[in-house]
């Protein structure tokens, strides 16, 4: 597989490369930037020293490989969709048995999950520690009765962006359709009122604005899948381009 997208196919996939480049490059010197910048990039390393000394209940490193610790979440564009939370809606169908579709006050009702969970942007920044909270993709798949075939979710967000999950991956106790980050709701351009929320993986998987989550028997690569990007996501493994 090549190492980098192929930008003559996919021209669109090159400026998250740049960005990638400069991330690297950034963290191997020392970038000249104003004085509060620069109070700004010892913090970060700071924490990014501590972050990779650590190593989470699985074993692995807290910090996976070519990431970086930053103190706030950056707004990594896309089309924004519908943040008004009275218009929200997500449709929860595919390889179900019973397929439904919930508003903002019904997805409030059903059990909630509460925790912390780090996240790592294919870019190179990592946020950590941020307390999440919604419902978890487990909960609604066992509301819909998620046939025997299933082996893949299908997070579906505005304007046609999806981004696909393995199932067993999918339905782990941290992956949920999230609304409040922090005990706040989330900005317009991180996905308010509802995204999706995938810890494990690389945050692209963490669909912004999401509407739908379906089920499906066969692998069905996302948006940033079919443009250069890997299709499985492993942080650690730094399963970054396709």
């Amino acid at each position: 597989m090549p190492d980098k997208p192929m930008f003559d196919r996919f021209p669109e996939t090159r400026p998250a490369w740049d960005r990638r480049q400069f991330i690297k490059t950034a963290a191997a010197g020392t970038a000249i930037v104003a004085v509060g910048g620069a109070l700004f990039t010892l913090a970060g390393d700071d924490l990014t020293r501590k972050a990779r000394a650590e190593k989470r209940p699985d074993g692995r490193p807290r910090l996976p490989p070519g990431q970086r610790v930053i103190t706030y979440m950056k707004d990594m564009g896309g089309d924004e969709g519908p943040s008004d939370a009275r218009s929200f809606r997500l449709a929860v169908h595919g390889a179900v048995k019973t397929p439904f579709t919930l508003d903002y006050a019904q997805l409030l009702k059903l059990p909630q999950t509460e925790l912390a969970a780090d996240v790592h942007c294919v870019t190179g920044w990592s946020l950590l520690g941020s307390l999440w909270k919604g419902v978890t993709v487990a909960t609604l798949a066992e509301r819909a009765g998620v046939k025997g075939d299933v082996r893949h979710v299908i997070f579906e967000a505005a304007h046609g962006f999806t981004s696909n999950v393995p199932l067993a991956e999918a339905t782990a106790p941290a992956v949920m359709v999230t609304y409040r980050v922090d005990g706040k709701p989330f900005a317009t351009a991180h996905g308010a009122p509802v995204r999706a929320l995938v810890p494990d993986l690389y945050f692209w998987k963490s669909a912004k604005w999401l509407t739908g989550i379906k089920f499906v028997a066969r692998d069905e690569p996302g948006f940033w899948e079919v443009r250069g990007y890997h299709n499985h996501a492993d942080p650690w493994r730094e399963e970054r381009y396709g």
